[in-house]
């Protein structure tokens, strides 16, 4: 049995309240390491120079990015066969079944934590190359995937641009928070999967 198999067995042996605790327990652990390595490698909280709420690209380039990346795949996903989207049915568990305020709160609480650690804190320190190929490594379930880990490389390198481009990593928890949000939406309300659909665990958004 290859990996991709032994992953697919275990997101099916979870339960849905079982998923959700490990999702909100992943966000826990980063921001964890979010506070120790704030801690270790910076003064005053000095990268918080880098957040700024009142930044207009917040607007311009975060929510304008965000909207570009989720018609983009959502062309992507209705165009290519559904196995290009095969994550091992995750999304499809966690976001079918809540409302549009869970999914609100998920979307939020992932850009935030996410974005903090790998923009705010591992690339303001260490540059755009490396924070955005750990960010990319830490979304385990897409190694399995060949296309699916190429999309969300790409999405970090995007990402991670736009912070090295704007300096502000309130901009990226925005543009993060539009792709989880619309791409959680989208997975709820699309027409219900297919027989093969449901085996292959179709569904592609970029939470933990």
């Amino acid at each position: 049995m290859n990996n991709n198999n032994k992953y697919n067995e275990m997101i099916a042996g979870l339960t849905d309240k079982e998923l959700l605790f490990h999702l909100y327990l992943t966000q826990i652990i980063i921001l964890i390491i979010s506070a120790i390595l704030s801690w270790l490698l910076f003064d005053d909280l000095s990268y918080l120079d880098h957040f700024s709420i009142k930044d207009p690209d917040i607007y311009k380039i975060g929510i304008l990015s965000g909207l570009a990346v989720v018609v983009l795949d959502i062309a992507l996903m209705k165009s290519l066969p559904s196995h290009f989207y095969n994550d091992g049915g995750l999304n499809e568990r966690i976001f079918r079944k809540r409302n549009v305020l869970h999914i609100f709160f998920i979307a939020a609480i992932v850009a935030f934590s996410e974005e903090l650690l790998f923009r705010g804190i591992i690339q303001t320190k260490v540059g755009l190359i490396f924070a955005s190929i750990i960010f990319a490594i830490i979304h385990y379930r897409y190694l399995f995937n060949w296309y699916l880990f190429i999309n969300i490389v790409s999405l970090s390198f995007i990402i991670g641009f736009i912070y090295q481009w704007t300096n502000n990593f309130a901009v990226t928890i925005i543009m993060h928070f539009v792709i989880d949000f619309l791409l959680g939406i989208y997975i709820k309300f699309k027409r219900p999967l297919n027989v093969d659909e449901v085996k292959e665990g179709t569904g592609d958004c970029y939470d933990e």
